[in-house]
């Protein structure tokens, strides 16, 4: 089975999403590119039940390569992701993380730029951006997300969730996490009084200090 070590953890961090609540049911979604191929998990399969044979594998070009079930609806965010957007330091983006956690959509609703409620936003980006709602699994959702993508590893999607991506899957799945922390967090701050926010040139302080970060 090609990309087997792929499948296998598309569907632990695919039942991670439930767990963790950043999804309920079946929706949400994930993806791993290994070179012109893309894992990604199947439309509409209970994830407490998928197993690595379940997952799809397609080309960059959506044209399915291996399995028998259907790649998710949001197939086009996913590939455009992988054939358009760009790490802010180059990193490679190999997984995709597209969530549906309650806190991140209803901030999605609110505003179109997330504020800078905490340091933690540099994870994704100087800011993390609002892209406009367009019906799910469409192209045209997936173009609106490229430009709230640019120089960012992450978004809000309007009135629908969150889209997340990383050098491989492990962080990816980390900024959905973080991300919806975040919007926690300014939800809470919000619905008491009036927070008070970082300014952007910490936020851009932060960027540079963490790409110093950890033990690499």
């Amino acid at each position: 089975m090609i990309l087997e070590d792929e499948r296998a953890a598309l569907c632990t961090y695919a039942r991670r999403l439930a767990s963790d609540g950043l999804v309920v049911a079946t929706s949400g979604n994930l993806s791993i590119r290994d070179g012109a191929l893309v894992a990604v998990t199947p439309t509409g399969v209970d994830y407490a039940t998928l197993q690595p044979a379940d997952i799809p594998i397609v080309g960059l070009d959506g044209e399915l390569v291996d399995g028998s079930l259907r790649p998710t609806s949001e197939l086009p965010m996913h590939l455009t992701i992988y054939n358009h957007a760009t790490d802010p330091d180059g990193a490679p983006v190999n997984a995709v993380v597209h969530t549906h956690s309650a806190h991140a959509t209803a901030a999605s609703t609110l505003v179109d730029e997330l504020p800078p409620i905490h340091y933690l936003i540099a994870t994704i980006g100087p800011s993390v951006r609002v892209a406009p709602y367009a019906t799910y699994g469409t192209h045209a959702l997936a173009a609106h997300i490229l430009p709230a993508l640019e120089a960012r590893r992450g978004c809000l999607l309007a009135n629908h969730g969150t889209v997340t991506y990383g050098s491989t899957l492990a962080a990816a799945y980390d900024r959905a996490q973080q991300l919806e922390w975040l919007c926690q967090v300014w939800l809470l701050a919000r619905s008491a009084g009036t927070p008070a926010l970082l300014p952007a040139a910490e936020i851009e302080h932060v960027v540079e200090k963490l790409r110093g970060y950890g033990q690499g």
